[in-house]
């Protein structure tokens, strides 16, 4: 929850404009003295919004403070709605990305002070998996350009760090260390605690949640693993409802997983047994659902252990690489995506053609591995892709527009399989930033078809097209002319003049969004295809399409207002 905190007539106005945008994740605190507003706040809130000055804020929560681990964060406005500075709980407690949430809706500017984020240096502290050990050692050696060793048991998704993987000589070098694994660390190396451990746990009915706890604990350290890398908790779904079992999986703060008796039966484990088979139906629980909940290539490292009324066991998993497959948009940098943004920031990888990695290189932090190439090779970056993520890492395969039209989402999906996670980040397409610059040409049904017949026959192409014009579709041409292409635009374009008229407005787009760009708007008998290459759309109206001051315009089936009736 977020407690916004105000005091004067501006305050409100700002804390009126918060809740309106996040309307379930917001508090408002108001009337009392400042004080008593901030101590209840900061008591109940995990995240602060206070309109207050600066030096205010920090001597009313100066007496307040715990830890890093336990304040909430705080970011300030001022009266005049010019800054939101994250005061207290950058990293930790997320305090840098609520002052550039806050920025977003009252269009301040973020005040983000934190050293790492000043030298675009990744934060320890805010990798995907938890971190321990000597955070502020290996940070600071990190913004001083030290060399830092990272060492990984296995090759987990991580962003970008810039990281040797020369392991330096001698006790006094600085480590980050991916495990799951409990060990001696020193004074100079960071743990990342990969989430690669899953437990498996069978009860009797009425188990103590502290049984289950401390056996569990037990179970981790006979396997020498840590606690922090524990991902799921898993059992049979007779124990879904077991309060000891669930309220363990609480305590631990991990999801507890249920499988069925026969699926677990089918399991191949070292030590089944009559008592769960005569109670649940499986001959193994713990084991059973430790392996069935880690997944095809999962492996036992802690076999069944007992107390008086519970068993667990410990797999651990296979990790699963992540492919991003992000759309860039059209070319402008204000027509990528902020989520496009964030996954070219959060992959260690990045595939694409050479072009158009080179217009967002500067969004790229450093340690990212670029994989480019050039025309023509887009299978070969798919597979390159999908490879990366097979070998565990995160990978982001750009392309313009939206990845998954006309783009590399299609030959990347058609070759990963199930063994990744596949993220879809849309992105701008070329027909839409046309139809923006056009006017409102796809305002009715419309269809995008593509002129290129390198991998889609002519004749194909051709039903396809007939199809749109008989149907009286809007279309948008994709890929329309090039030098060794020249004849099968003209062709196109013929075919829908046999069912529209020559004053069919035709608008052409060439560069959208970027320097160069070209905007005509003309007619089915006026378009010159000559004008026409490989960076340009083709939108042809139907027979309801027309031009009005300048743009084209399909209307939506309601009564034209400027036609009378």
């Amino acid at each position: 929850m977020i407690g916004l905190i105000s005091t004067t007539a501006a305050g409100r106005t700002g804390c009126d404009r918060l809740a309106a945008a996040w309307p379930d994740r917001t508090r408002a605190y108001d009337g009392a003295p400042v004080g008593d507003l901030l101590r209840a706040a900061f008591a109940e809130c995990d995240q602060l919004v206070v309109f207050l000055a600066t030096g205010a804020a920090v001597r009313l929560l100066a007496p307040l403070l715990v830890s890093k681990s336990a304040d909430p964060a705080v970011v300030t406005v001022d009266e005049a709605h010019r800054h939101a500075i994250a005061l207290l709980g950058g990293h930790a407690a997320g305090a840098n990305a609520l002052a550039q949430e806050v920025s977003a809706v009252l269009t301040t500017t973020p005040v983000i002070t934190t050293a790492t984020d000043a030298t675009s240096t990744p934060a320890l502290d805010t990798l995907p998996y938890p971190a321990e050990g000597a955070l502020p050692a290996v940070t600071r050696a990190l913004l001083d350009g030290a060399p830092v060793h990272l060492r990984s048991d296995t090759t987990w998704p991580l962003p970008p760090l810039p990281l040797t993987t020369a392991e330096p000589a001698g006790h006094e070098a600085y480590r980050v260390w991916v495990t799951d694994r409990v060990v001696e660390g020193g004074e100079r190396t960071v743990l990342v605690r990969p989430p690669g451990l899953v437990v498996g746990v069978g009860g009797s009915r009425g188990v103590a949640v502290a049984e289950v706890v401390t056996l569990v604990r037990a179970a981790l350290a006979a396997g020498g693993v840590a606690e922090g890398s524990v991902w799921r908790m898993a059992t049979v779904d007779a124990k879904a409802q077991e309060a000891g079992i669930v309220a363990a999986a609480e305590h631990l703060g991990v999801p507890l997983v249920t499988f069925g008796a026969a699926a677990l039966a089918e399991v191949s484990v070292p030590n089944p047994s009559a008592a769960p088979l005569r109670a649940v139906g499986t001959p193994s629980v713990a084991e059973a659902a430790a392996l069935l909940a880690a997944g095809p290539g999962g492996e036992l490292v802690v076999q069944k252990q007992k107390s008086a009324m519970a068993t667990a066991a410990v797999a651990r998993r296979r990790p699963r690489g992540r492919l991003a497959v992000v759309g860039l948009g059209p070319g402008a940098r204000d027509l990528v995506t902020p989520r496009a943004a964030a996954e070219l920031r959060r992959a260690s990888v990045v595939v694409g053609l050479d072009q158009y990695v080179a217009q967002i290189r500067d969004l790229l932090p450093p340690g990212s591995r670029v994989l480019e190439s050039g025309l023509g090779a887009e299978e070969e970056r798919a597979r390159t892709a999908v490879a990366e993520a097979r070998a565990g890492h995160a990978v982001a395969l750009i392309g313009s527009g939206d990845a998954g039209v006309y783009a590399m989402a299609s030959p990347a999906l058609a070759e990963a399989a199930d063994d990744i996670d596949v993220v879809g980040v849309p992105g701008v397409t070329a027909a839409l930033a046309a139809a923006a610059l056009l006017g409102a040409p796809l305002g009715h049904d419309h269809v995008s078809i593509s002129l290129s017949d390198l991998h889609t026959p002519w004749e194909v192409i051709e039903r396809r097209v007939r199809a749109a014009a008989e149907a009286d579709l809007v279309v948008t041409f994709y890929n329309p002319r090039s030098r060794g292409r020249h004849w099968q635009l003209p062709k196109a374009l013929a075919l829908l003049a046999e069912h529209r008229g020559p004053g069919t407005p035709v608008g052409v787009v060439r560069a959208a969004s970027r320097p160069d760009e070209e905007v005509t708007v003309t007619t089915l008998a006026g378009v010159d295809p000559s004008t026409v290459d490989m960076v340009s759309v083709v939108t042809v109206g139907n027979t309801a399409s027309r031009v009005v001051a300048g743009r084209m315009v399909t209307p939506r089936g309601y009564r034209w207002q400027g036609g009378g009736a």
